[in-house]
């Protein structure tokens, strides 16, 4: 793409919207424009890094000035509760953007039927998402992440007030890749040609268990933390309150797989990025205040 291009970055004020509006504006011949249903919060946590521009993608019509003049889109889909927006939301993108960058999930089909519906889980949403895009976009990207490291932050609320985690399957292995590698991908397929039709499987540079990653965590708190095993039904009823029953399944069944079928690992983000993906344990001293400061 050329320079003086313009990004509207969906998500701005998330853990992986906000990494892509910093690269972007450390980037440079680059405007960004970021969409936010709040534009005066987004605006105070952005400062002038970004032009916040009111819209909600839960609401397509609400979308034409976010979309004035725009070149590329990283886009966040808020899967499973937007899901019946996504039909008149992706074509609203793709005549407006010529390149669409899409944060995915590993677990997607290599070609998702764009005619399907999703069913109510999370892997189901972005392969609706995928197929939509994938039959309307000029140019897209889809970044296939793996488990993101910042989903770990679900045991803050019980790590800032005890060194017992309780949580189910303490062998499930991930391969928890950080926001800052998500965005340096996002950054290229944004602004460089040659990502066109590509689904990039990013992970971090190792498997662990969930244990390991709490160690991780508690290494870099300085505390000795424990993992309590719970059963599923009692994860189902505790630890997720207020999601819908599918999408809390999916949760269970996929982190279940992972046990016996842990979570690979690539070299995507080293290949892309030119340097290694970072590690699970310095996600966790990138992240201290968020295990020990009061919930914001």
């Amino acid at each position: 793409m050329t320079s003086e291009q313009t990004v509207l970055v969906t998500g701005a004020t998330g853990r992986v919207g906000g990494q892509v509006v910093a690269q972007l504006a450390g980037a440079g011949d680059v405007r960004i424009r970021a969409l936010s249903r709040d534009p005066a919060a987004a605006s105070a946590a952005l400062g002038p890094k970004a032009e916040v521009v009111g819209g909600d993608l839960a609401i397509p019509d609400t979308l034409s000035a976010a979309l004035d003049g725009v070149d590329a889109v990283f886009l966040v889909f808020p899967s499973v509760a937007a899901d019946r927006a996504a039909r008149n939301l992706v074509p609203t993108l793709t005549a407006r953007a010529r390149r669409i960058v899409y944060l995915s999930a590993h677990g997607v089909p290599d070609e998702p039927d764009h005619r399907a519906e999703p069913d109510g889980g999370i892997i189901g949403s972005h392969a609706h998402l995928e197929g939509l895009i994938a039959a309307s976009a000029a140019e897209y990207t889809f970044l296939r992440s793996s488990g993101f490291a910042a989903n770990t932050l679900a045991w803050a609320w019980q790590i800032r007030r005890s060194d017992v985690l309780r949580w189910f399957l303490p062998d499930a292995r991930r391969a928890l890749v950080h926001e800052a590698d998500l965005a340096a991908v996002a950054l290229r397929a944004l602004t460089e040609d040659g990502h066109h039709r590509m689904a990039y499987h990013l992970t971090g540079p190792e498997q662990l268990t969930q244990v390991e990653q709490l160690a991780a965590i508690g290494a870099a708190l300085g505390r000795a933390l424990r993992f309590e095993e719970i059963d599923s039904a009692e994860a189902a009823a505790e630890l997720f309150p207020g999601l819908p029953v599918e999408m809390v399944a999916s949760i269970i069944t996929g982190q279940a797989a992972m046990v016996a079928n842990p979570e690979p690992v690539t070299d995507t983000v080293a290949r892309l990025t030119g340097r290694p993906a970072l590690p699970f344990a310095q996600w966790a001293r990138d992240h201290v205040g968020d295990f020990t400061e009061p919930a914001r």
